[in-house]
Order: structure tokens, then sequence, then C-alpha cells
């Protein structure tokens, strides 16, 4: 299963892109024995209409481009706090049921849709507080790395 980190707005050259870029970088290399064929990350543009519900309904229409079949995992505020554990076994699942691709969504700074929420397979809180959209895209990609880890049996996760 291919699977896709999608985030509204670009992120700037700096420490948190890095992690990210390491920790997806680890996530491939570790999915590729357990299933996992490709680990992506993408960015699209956040929208400049004026009203932030014409913002977020710009960006869905943009996620829907960029994620096309790829079922959703929206990160958002008001989603499920999962364990680590939990979130593994979310992305598992799919994997195990023959879904093709999986995308783990994060909005832009207005949030995500109401459609975008309402067709995931899962609405994600990364945390009850709010984060910097960088620090979100890096604790996203430390808990795919995480999942990864844990997936596999590799001693990184210690529960």
């Amino acid at each position: 299963m291919r699977l896709l980190l999608l985030s509204v707005g670009r992120s700037k050259p700096g420490p948190e892109r890095e992690l990210v870029d390491r920790y997806i970088s680890r996530a491939a290399a570790a999915g590729r024995g357990i299933g996992f064929s490709a680990i992506d990350v993408r960015e699209i543009d956040e929208s400049r209409a004026r009203r932030p519900d014409d913002r977020k309904l710009d960006e869905a229409k943009a996620i829907r481009a960029a994620i096309g079949t790829a079922q959703v995992i929206a990160c958002d505020e008001t989603g499920k706090n999962l364990s680590s554990a939990d979130f593994a076994a979310a992305l598992a699942q799919p994997r195990d049921t023959g879904v093709g691709s999986l995308a783990l969504v994060i909005g832009g700074p207005d949030g995500l849709a109401a459609e975008v929420r309402a067709e995931a397979r899962l609405v994600l809180a990364l945390s009850a507080m709010t984060w910097p959209h960088q620090l979100a895209r890096v604790l996203a990609a430390e808990q795919i790395y995480r999942a990864m880890a844990i997936l596999s049996g590799h001693p990184y996760h210690r529960a």
C-alpha cells in the first residue's frame, strides 16, 4: 500500500523539514518489508480566498486532486486521540484489506473542510494542543515511522 503525508501549505527549509524528511526516509525503509510500497510527502498551496470557509473549500478541491483514489486519515483537533499502537493498527488494517493507497492529510491554518473530514476513514487528533503546521508535520512523520517500527517489531517503540 502507498502512504502519503499531504499537507496544506509549503514548508520552509530548516530543521523541521529535515526532521520530516528523516522520519519519512526511515519509515519508507522500514515499510518496504511490511507491505508499504512507498511513503511520500506532498504539499499543496494554501488558498488565497478571503473567507475561511472559501479557503477550506478551495483547499478541499486541491486535496482531492492530490490524493486521487486514496482513502483518507484526516488530522483535525476534533478527531480521535489514538495511542501509537492504535495508530499503527489504523495503518495496518487498510493495508491488510487490500487498500491501494492511504493519505494522512493535514489542513491549512483554517483546518480542513467538513467534507474532507466526513469522507475520511478516520479523523485523527495529533494532540489536544494546537501546533504550528511545521511541527504537526514532524509529529505526523514521526508517528508514521513509529507505526512502521511497531508493525515490523523494531525496538524503536518501547511500550
